[in-house]
């Protein structure tokens, strides 16, 4: 069962929605963060990304940096840029991209069910990217940005949500930068506040889908806090973190591809014929090509897109991990043939991610900052929640989400 509950959101008010909302932290750089808050004291970015207030180059892990996060934050509701709810409610919120609508429910998760992986990960963490956001979430002692969580479609939340939303949205506005629609309600019927509570205790598990460090980092906070409290009870805010929980039929992951700066001293004719050894590889010519199925892929050479298709035994359909194309991508190009052996660290390699098409592959080969594009058929959320309840990890750059979700539409304090 999911445990969550309502809470007392800190909002900014409706005619300075957009100028609070942010991209999330991790989405773009100090400098990039910069220059979209220029002249926006109200941005959300001097919380989240607070290195913006200092000289150009100040390492964002600076004791002073985190302290300034607080007093931003501190700032945002003294100035009433931000207010609290007077009670505890849960939240719509929805994103359009493309013309497609999801719809997510805002609400709180329960540290226990992270610490028991009743919420399930599908990716590593990085212990010094916890750390960072632990920081962050200790000294402003809130959660500043939600995490991004999936649940198995239920009927009756689907028509909760279908009746919150013939009211007119209390944010509605098209975000300058993603193009995207973001739109939110507010749920405060008390008799559907207990509704869904009650609902969620029939769901069995919660997925992360998006913020896999921002989700450990809240939870091992508030199990700190608790470990700390000789007065603990187990009602204290602390227990909770914000997350925006969408039906797993409403998501779709799009491809996250790879790009590498050399062909480990092989030429384009014996690189080519090394991949023969496990795929059917067919030159397509100058066109764009995009992978059409599983164990289909797209590779950009020299100006040439070539398909890929790995043949029959170089994979196992009955091993979840060994199934995926990021997997065989690794393993029987970018291992055996280019050499590259840790995702995680090996310089040669970048990752790209499908919302910036393929187009981005080939611009950044023709330019000769790369060798080599390959592009993935994208992991489906149904062999994303098949991984994360038989207890495996994808490999590292596996999953991408898009739209990202907008950052201060609502804020959840840990008091």
């Amino acid at each position: 069962m999911a445990v969550v509950k309502p809470f007392k959101g800190i909002r900014p008010p409706v005619n300075l929605v957009e100028k609070v909302a942010s991209r999330p932290y991790d989405v773009l750089n100090s400098e990039e963060a910069r220059t979209e808050a220029e002249g926006n004291p109200m941005s959300l970015y001097h919380i989240i990304k607070p290195e913006i207030d200092f000289e150009v180059g100040t390492d964002e892990h600076e004791e002073k940096v985190y302290q300034k996060a607080l007093e931003n934050f501190t700032k945002f509701k003294s100035e009433g840029w931000l207010a609290q709810d007077e009670t505890e409610k849960y939240y719509v919120y929805a994103q359009t991209m493309n013309g497609k609508t999801q719809y997510g429910l805002v609400v709180c998760a329960h540290v226990d069910d992270y610490m028991n992986e009743n919420i399930k990960k599908h990716e590593l963490t990085r212990r010094d990217k916890e750390e960072d956001r632990m920081k962050h979430v200790r000294v402003n002692n809130a959660n500043i940005e939600p995490v991004f969580f999936a649940y198995p479609h239920h009927a009756e939340l689907d028509a909760i949500v279908a009746e919150v939303i013939k009211n007119a949205p209390l944010y509605d506005f098209v975000a300058q930068g993603d193009g995207f629609g973001h739109h939110f309600w507010i749920v405060d019927n008390a008799q559907t506040i207990a509704r869904i509570t009650e609902i969620f205790t029939q769901i069995p598990s919660l997925y992360i889908a998006d913020g896999h460090h921002r989700s450990a980092a809240a939870a091992l906070v508030g199990d700190e806090k608790r470990r700390q409290n000789p007065n603990h009870t187990g009602n204290e805010e602390y227990n909770y973190f914000m997350a925006v929980c969408f039906p797993d039929n409403q998501l779709n992951i799009i491809d996250y591809n790879r790009v590498v700066k050399d062909l480990n001293n092989l030429t384009d004719e014996a690189f080519l014929q090394q991949l023969t050894a496990d795929f059917e590889v067919e030159k397509m010519g100058t066109s764009i090509y995009k992978p059409n199925k599983l164990h289909n892929f797209a590779l950009y050479l020299s100006g040439i897109w070539y398909s890929l298709t790995a043949k029959t035994g170089t994979y196992n359909d009955n091993d979840p991990i060994g199934v995926l194309d990021v997997t065989i991508s690794s393993n029987l190009i970018l291992d055996k043939v280019l050499g590259i052996k840790d995702l995680r660290s090996d310089k040669r390699i970048d990752f790209v991610g499908g919302i910036r098409g393929l187009g981005e592959l080939k611009k950044r080969v023709d330019s000769g900052e790369m060798r080599v594009a390959l592009a993935l058929y994208p992991v489906s959320m149904k062999q994303l929640i098949d991984i994360a309840d038989t207890g495996n990890i994808m490999p590292p750059k596996t999953t991408w989400f898009e739209p990202k979700l907008r950052s201060g539409l609502v804020i959840h304090e840990l008091v």
